[in-house]
């Protein structure tokens, strides 16, 4: 049997997609569909879905968008004093 130490040792450290998509919106700038696509390889009904329905209702984040100076609608996630987001809770759900 297995020890925790080793299971451990032989999983690579990886970065989550919805860590990768935390980084990318906690950006000043947010960040675009077409940003987090990239990042993830996800379609843009899948990326709105994961932003309403993980970040907003399940996380409880406040997710502003708006569009840029070229027509780029940016979403970013705003930082409160009460709201955070501890990587442990996040992989626990």
């Amino acid at each position: 049997m297995a020890t925790k130490q080793q299971l451990q040792s032989k999983t690579p450290n990886r970065v989550s997609k919805q860590e990768q998509i935390i980084s990318l919106m906690k950006r000043g700038k947010g960040a675009s569909l077409a940003e987090i696509g990239k990042a993830t390889d996800w379609q843009e009904h899948s990326i709105r879905g994961f932003i309403s329905g993980t970040l907003k209702k399940k996380l409880a984040l406040t997710v502003e968008n708006e569009k840029d100076r070229s027509g780029v609608r940016r979403y970013r996630i705003v930082a409160e004093e009460k709201q955070s987001v501890d990587v442990s809770d996040i992989e626990a759900q």
